[in-house]
């Protein structure tokens, strides 16, 4: 079982930063867990912002690219989601996920990031 703990959500002004992090209960990169950052706004649909790929290689929403950064810290189970410039429309309720399996998906509980205009 592994458990996922997000943090760094706040309210930004616009063209400003914020830092997610996603704390693993247990090693998450020794399982294969594929990571990556997600975000649902009010109304829409859950979207995919960024992810380490199967490969080792990262991916961005098109939306994203280019402002938000996904990198790791191995060492202590951590996933970052480094968002600059932020917009906004990036207003959303921002979740992780470790992916293993069909029978092994993991989210964390989200962390609102709300960015004024």
């Amino acid at each position: 079982q592994v458990q996922l703990v997000e943090s760094g959500g706040g309210l930004v002004q616009a063209g400003g930063s914020l830092r997610l992090s996603c704390a693993g209960s247990r090693n998450i990169f020794s399982i294969n867990a594929i990571m990556g950052w997600y975000r649902q706004a009010p109304g829409k649909r859950r979207e995919l912002v960024a992810e380490f790929t199967d490969v080792g290689s990262t991916n961005y929403a098109d939306s994203v690219k280019g402002r938000f950064t996904i990198f790791r810290d191995n060492a202590k189970s951590t996933v970052y989601l480094q968002m600059d410039s932020l917009k906004p429309e990036d207003t959303a309720v921002y979740y992780c996920r470790a992916y293993v399996s069909t029978w092994s998906d993991y989210w964390g509980q989200g962390t609102q990031v709300t960015v004024s205009s």
